[in-house]
């Protein structure tokens, strides 16, 4: 069974910068990739980043190009969030997902894992 385990989050103030990892256990994978979605209370989930397990093809929503980026490092089945000038509306729960499949990685439903969430709060 996968069980995906994240860490990172945190209250930092706005401009600043966090790290979220996720851990995957249980995951054997020759292919697929690691997604990142947030939810703000209110809004429903959206995806924020993508990368996939072999050749390391990242994908980003809008709202996270040019401050966010996705890495991973297969040897320790971890992926990586790197968050930079943060902003309040950046505040939301982020879940970590993984997928078999290796493109539309910006849709939730093809995600078949997904940890527990961590709290990222922006203050202005």
């Amino acid at each position: 069974q996968v069980q995906l385990v994240e860490s990172g989050g945190g209250l930092v103030q706005s401009g600043g910068s966090l790290r979220l990892s996720c851990t995957a256990s249980g995951l054997t994978f020759s292919s697929g990739a690691m997604g990142w979605f947030r939810q703000a209370p209110g809004k429903e989930r959206e995806f924020v980043a993508a990368v996939t397990w072999n050749l390391g093809s990242t994908s980003y929503a809008d709202s996270a190009k040019g401050r966010f980026t996705i890495s991973r490092e297969n040897a320790k089945k971890t992926g990586y969030l790197q968050m930079s000038s943060l902003l309040p509306e950046d505040t939301a729960v982020y879940y970590c997902a993984t997928t078999r499949y290796t493109s539309g990685l910006a849709t939730a439903r093809l995600y078949g894992y997904w940890g527990q969430g961590t709290q990222v709060t922006v203050s202005s």
